[in-house]
């Protein structure tokens, strides 16, 4: 699991940094986060719990959307980055897994690399503060979604309230379980493929 859930969580925030850098905020890249290495991007408490009880969350990565020439659509752009890196990684792993036929202790990595990544993007689409999904929900809506603004004062506590009483399971599921027969399927595909 430890492998996966690194780099899963090193390459979401990575790619927020540089799609944040790329669209001229350099605050992640001045403060050492426009980098692969997973020790600038782990929060040990976050981490802690997705060992321990199969959620949680990285540190994350500093953006000034008064750095961007159109800071909405910045923001939008900045937090699509982590959950569509996640879904480009699972896509890739779903890749190797099918060119590799791994066994062993492989199988079960590439397996697990797959699953966290779908999971990471699905759960950070949700439209809810703080996670990626409200910044994209604010980025498509018209003029300011202050409501949205409002809420991320206590989105970390409604967000972990529903996570313990497991309401999001379902929502989570009812998105997780197609992608991932998609990808098993694309697996299948790719493994019968003659090279």
């Amino acid at each position: 699991m430890a492998l996966p859930i690194l780099l899963a969580l090193t390459f979401h925030e990575f790619a927020h940094a540089w799609v944040a850098h790329k669209l001229g905020d350099n605050t992640a890249k001045n403060m050492g986060r426009l980098t692969l290495n997973p020790l600038k991007h782990l929060d040990p408490i976050g981490t802690l719990l997705l060992f321990l009880a199969g959620f949680g969350w990285a540190k994350p990565v500093p953006v000034n959307p008064w750095n961007f020439d159109h800071p909405k659509k910045g923001m939008m752009l900045v937090s699509l980055a982590g959950p569509v890196t996640n879904m480009l990684l699972a896509i890739l792993g779903t890749v190797l897994f099918g060119l590799l036929t791994p066994a062993g202790n492989l199988f079960a990595i590439l397996q697990y690399f797959i699953y966290i990544n779908v999971i990471l993007a699905v759960f950070n689409f949700l439209p809810m503060p703080p996670l990626d999904g409200s910044k994209i929900l604010a980025g498509i809506l018209p003029g300011r979604q202050e409501w949205l603004d409002n809420l991320e004062r206590y989105g970390s506590a409604i967000l972990l309230f529903l996570i313990i009483l497991g309401l999001l399971n379902p929502v989570l599921n009812f998105f997780i379980n197609p992608i991932m027969n998609m990808l098993n399927a694309l697996a299948v595909i790719i493994a019968r493929v003659p090279l």
